[in-house]
């Protein structure tokens, strides 16, 4: 039995060089709580720009909300310090999977405004979708079994890691 080793800085970087050309001057960068934040608002950061990101929860317009509560505590909000309404927008996520976050996160975001475009871009997608969505840049593609959960962890200094379980 092999193990998956993923190197989260590594990918970080890949990231960042692949989301230069979807990066325009008005395009604000908005993380899914909460790995997408942290790559939000590391990138933010790593591109020179000013302000903070948008922060989106998707817990509300979560399918299995009954099932989930509020995953993440009461620091889960949506936090998005610009006008939504005909705002260019790159959605980050540290992993794709079903696609319901994404579709629970753009149904949030719509509360909020019509942006003019909406962007994704994650750090690892993981396949086996269950709706219709697809990131415009993936710094990796990987397959892991169904009963496997791949997760984004941040230290203190702010590196990048991976845990997987199952």
């Amino acid at each position: 039995m092999s193990t998956l080793t993923l190197n989260a800085e590594a990918l970080y970087a890949e990231l960042l060089r692949g989301i230069r050309p979807l990066c325009t001057p008005k395009t604000q960068l908005v993380g899914i709580a909460s790995g997408g934040v942290w790559l939000a608002e590391r990138l933010q950061a790593d591109l020179q720009r000013s302000g903070q990101p948008g922060t989106i929860s998707s817990s509300m317009h979560r399918d299995d909300f009954a099932q989930r509560g509020m995953v993440g505590g009461s620091g889960n909000k949506t936090t998005l310090a610009f006008d939504v309404q005909g705002a260019q927008i790159l959605l980050l996520d540290d992993v794709l999977y079903t696609g319901r976050t994404i579709r629970a996160a753009l149904n949030e975001l719509f509360d909020y405004g019509r942006p003019t475009s909406v962007r994704l871009a994650v750090l690892v997608d993981r396949g086996s979708r269950e709706l219709p969505i697809q990131p415009d840049f993936a710094a990796a593609r990987v397959t892991l079994p169904a009963n496997q959960s791949l997760a984004l962890a941040r230290a203190d200094d702010g590196a990048f890691s991976f845990k997987i379980e199952g």
